[in-house]
């Protein structure tokens, strides 16, 4: 016996902007909603200032807007993947995080998002909003507030020189990293 189907709306998905970005040869994808800006590693090497904290080798680069720091965090780095040539850097809304990749692909639209399997059992939980299927091929979305916790935060805040600080009273290499 068939069960005919209930009358009504079809349930419309749900779709998002998404950019899709290349580190180490690798493709991601980021909510376009979360990007403030793109900018090119030349662009901001002026306004970058090299920080040194041992314990978060990811980040290497801080921007300062007004009294608010921004870490620039490695992809590569963070993801443990083989260090390439960056070229640009995504300034992420409302965080202080922009992260240096490779380059970018395109913008898509996601129109599902896949809970992560099982195997990501890890910190890498928090490194991931999901999985989605573009084009055949299946890509990691990342979360944007999963690439440094409140403690690593704390530990570059406290490396930081204070703002009123002369120059010269830190380390001022201005290059991002390629």
């Amino acid at each position: 016996m068939r069960v005919a189907a209930l009358p009504g709306k079809p349930h419309a998905a749900r779709t998002e902007q998404i950019i899709l970005f290349r580190v180490s040869g690798q493709v991601f994808a980021v909510s376009a909603a979360s990007v403030q800006e793109v900018r090119s590693v030349d662009s901001l090497s002026g306004a970058a200032k090299e920080i040194d904290q041992p314990a978060i080798r990811k980040v290497r680069h801080v921007l300062r807007r007004g009294d608010k720091a921004i870490y620039v965090v490695n992809v590569a780095s963070h993801f443990g993947m083989p260090a390439t040539a960056a070229e640009l850097v995504f300034v992420l809304r409302k965080s202080r995080t922009a992260l240096l990749v490779d380059g970018m692909d395109k913008m898509a639209t996601m129109h599902r998002l896949q809970a992560l399997p099982l195997a990501y059992c890890q910190e890498e939980r928090t490194w991931y909003r999901g999985l989605t299927a573009l084009d055949q091929n299946v890509i990691p979305v990342v979360n944007p507030e999963g690439f440094l916790t409140a403690e690593e935060f704390e530990l570059l805040d406290a490396s930081l020189p204070p703002l009123d600080a002369p120059e010269g009273s830190g380390n001022d290499r201005t290059e991002l990293p390629q």
